[in-house]
């Protein structure tokens, strides 16, 4: 047990890694507490209207929409550390802002629909940067391992965060969470400064002139002729607008559906995180670059799940489906980022993985609208298992694609345990 801790958590020795994973951390359990915070502010201000809801949520991803490609080729360019600074202060300061108008009483609804689009903003240019900013903190031996570990990071602070938030919104209302996730936002600022720049891995990256004529275009075409990169990311893409809307659906669930608080609102992200995090550490003993067949089965899984929670008529059962859900939604999604993390070149990682984060999260203000329109039209359900057999028509089709591309075979054992498993060419 203390050999596979010591393997699940190498990247941690790492100092820089460490002071990342920390500052990140506590951001992101601030994070999350906003979030469900603003989702209740929303629902409060609007009269519980979800088109709200996925107007709000539009408006936090229309910027990765726009500037993602964008800020890919800064990181290509320009030094990645000083870009997380300067965004995380960006993020910072509007979250004190936005404090002070929800504690003084004074925010409206327009208050709330521009500073999602201004955090927008803000998370357009940190997220590309932070994502290609891990293989300098670790090299690529630990790559997939850290990455792995982002992820449980990040689904960590969505156990304590959505936990916390509920309790507090019940007992404190909603202003002093909005405070508390302006005070967490500093505590990256602080530890990318204590970093050591000496110790990161730049070492494969190309010379300065090289970078100052990254171009965006390239980084695009680069792409589209890798279908090992491409087809990970078109999948993503539709489940990523259909069906991981989980802050919008999860949110008109319990209080339109279910007539619950936010107390049980933040139960669902909870327990939709709790599997997410199991997910993400299921990943961390990984050494090598996931193959399309893992990323697939795990695509057919999440979408499969998810449909069964929005046909759920039991509150207890979606609480259970949910976490199940939340494994394969986050070892669905790792895996196909390891996939395209681990096969792009070094040249070309600050442009890929903007285009990762494009469709991974650019698709939400496309697919929030929508999502939140059924969700008040048909109800909150019809608006998850809609999404879910959108995205599990996506899956067969691309699994159909490689099956023949490839020439393999899809097989199935009953015995031991009922399995699906592929055959390559010529190996019956």
């Amino acid at each position: 047990m203390q050999a596979k801790l010591s393997t699940m958590f190498q990247s941690l020795r790492v100092r820089n890694y460490r002071l990342f994973a920390t500052g990140q951390l506590i951001k992101l359990i601030g994070v999350w507490m906003m979030f469900i915070a603003q989702d209740w502010l929303v629902l409060e201000l609007s009269d519980n209207s979800a088109t709200a809801l996925g107007v709000v949520t539009a408006l936090q991803f229309t910027p990765v929409l726009l500037l993602t490609l964008l800020s890919g080729r800064l990181a290509d360019r320009y030094d990645k550390r000083m870009l997380l600074f300067v965004a995380n202060a960006f993020w910072t300061v509007l979250a004190l802002g936005m404090s002070l108008l929800v504690l003084t009483g004074v925010v409206q609804l327009w208050h709330v629909f521009a500073f999602a689009a201004l955090l927008g903003v803000a998370n357009a240019v940190e997220t590309p940067v932070r994502q290609a900013f891990v293989s300098e903190l670790v090299g690529m031996p630990l790559l997939p391992n850290a990455l792995s570990l982002n992820a449980a990071v990040f689904n960590s602070a969505r156990i304590v965060g959505p936990a916390v938030a509920g309790l507090a919104i019940a007992a404190f209302d909603v202003g002093p969470v909005f405070l508390v996730t302006a005070l967490s936002s500093v505590a990256p600022l602080v530890n990318v400064v204590r970093m050591r720049p000496q110790e990161l891995h730049r070492k494969d990256l190309p010379p300065a002139g090289e970078r100052d004529q990254a171009r965006v275009v390239d980084g695009l075409r680069y792409v589209a002729r890798r279908p090992d990169l491409l087809l990970p990311m078109v999948v993503m893409s539709v489940i990523g607008m259909s069906l991981f809307n989980f802050q919008l659906t999860l949110a008109a669930l319990a209080k339109t559906v279910f007539n619950t608080g936010a107390a049980s609102f933040g139960l669902f992200s909870t327990a939709l995180a709790v599997g997410a995090l199991v997910g993400a550490l299921a990943g961390t003993g990984r050494r090598s670059r996931p193959s399309v067949w893992l990323v697939l089965g795990a695509a057919i899984g999440c979408a499969s799940f998810g449909t069964l929670v929005g046909l759920a008529p039991a509150y207890w059962m979606v609480v259970s489906l949910l976490l199940p859900t939340g494994f394969f939604m986050v070892f669905f999604a790792q895996a196909a980022n390891q996939r395209v993390q681990l096969g792009v070149d070094a040249s070309f990682r600050g442009r890929v993985m903007a285009l990762w984060v494009l469709v991974f999260l650019g698709t939400n203000p496309v697919g929030a609208p929508i999502i939140g329109w059924v969700a008040e039209r048909y109800g909150a359900g019809a608006s998850i298992w809609m999404g879910g057999l959108i995205s599990l028509a996506a899956a067969l089709l691309a699994l159909t694609w490689q099956l023949r591309r490839s020439g393999a075979r899809l097989r199935m054992r009953v015995l031991p345990m009922p399995r699906f498993y592929v055959v390559s060419p010529g190996a019956e």
